[in-house]
Order: structure tokens, then C-alpha cells, then sequence
């Protein structure tokens, strides 16, 4: 029986370990304002209304490590029964930079764009929007983004 006990608790605690790991690896990884994704936009308007909406620290909600605001309850709603849906791509990274060189560059959380039901922001600044760089071979930068965000992860 302690044997039995014993392995229950070695499948729990690795369970656990693992489950950390995942959450530093994003909190690491994902495009965080002191621990603020989107630096407070609300992801769920980016769908719903095709603009950004700064969301409001009352409505805040964590999933997998990771603080998202909401500008409604309606909104953090949604996100909770489908988080995955309203996450931005490269962990929030400029995804113009992700395909072309695999890079981390900040965004502006207004220069967006959904494509295929996902959510890629740019950056957007000093004369520079690389969404209109990312729209000319989007197919291209989207396959290199693709296999350069996971080896940022190895």
C-alpha cells in the first residue's frame, strides 16, 4: 500500500513540476508588461469589435501565468471558456519579426491583424509598420514565424 502511495504522490508531484515548468517557460517567453500581456488591451475586442480596447484592471484574468485585462465581463467571459482562441500568436511578439529573422520585438497592441481566427500584432513605430511589410509576403514571414517560435522554447 505505501508503495502504491508512493507512486500517487511521485505522478502528482511530477504533474505539478511539469505544470510549473509550462508557466515559467510562457511567463519567460510571452510578450509581458510587468506580468501584463498585450500591455492591457483586452484580446477578446481585437474579434468582436476588429479594433483594440484598452481593458480595465477590475476585469483581469490569469490563464497559465499570463494577466490579461478585459474591457467587460461579457468579454473575460469569453476568454475563460476559450482562452487558446484569444491568445496572440508568438506569445505576443511582433509577428513580422518572428518570420523574418525569429526575433522578440515589442508591438504596438493597435497595429493588428486576425488571421485565420488568430491574432498577430507588429510593431509600429519611428516610421516603421511592419504589418505592411507582413502583408506582402505574408505566407512566407507566417511559415518562418511558425517554425521560429517553437525553437525560442528549446
Amino acid at each position: 500500500m505505501k508503495y502504491f502511495l508512493s507512486l500517487i504522490m511521485l505522478a502528482v508531484f511530477s504533474f505539478s513540476s511539469t505544470a510549473q515548468d509550462a508557466v515559467a517557460l510562457r511567463k519567460k517567453h510571452f510578450n509581458l508588461e510587468n506580468g501584463l500581456a498585450i500591455q492591457g488591451y483586452d484580446p477578446v475586442t481585437y474579434f468582436t469589435q476588429s479594433k483594440a480596447v484598452k481593458g480595465k484592471k477590475e476585469l483581469a484574468v490569469s490563464y497559465q501565468g499570463i494577466l490579461y485585462y478585459f474591457s467587460s465581463e461579457t468579454n473575460k467571459g469569453a476568454f475563460k471558456a476559450t482562452p487558446f482562441k484569444y491568445e496572440p500568436e508568438y506569445g505576443g511578439w511582433c509577428a513580422y519579426a518572428m518570420g523574418q529573422k525569429g526575433e522578440k520585438v515589442s508591438v504596438d497592441p493597435e497595429t493588428f491583424k486576425i488571421l485565420n481566427g488568430r491574432l498577430y500584432l507588429f510593431y509600429n513605430r519611428y516610421f516603421t509598420n511592419t504589418l505592411k511589410d507582413w502583408n506582402k509576403n505574408e505566407a512566407t514571414l507566417k511559415n518562418n514565424a511558425d517554425i521560429n517560435w517553437p525553437k525560442l522554447f528549446k
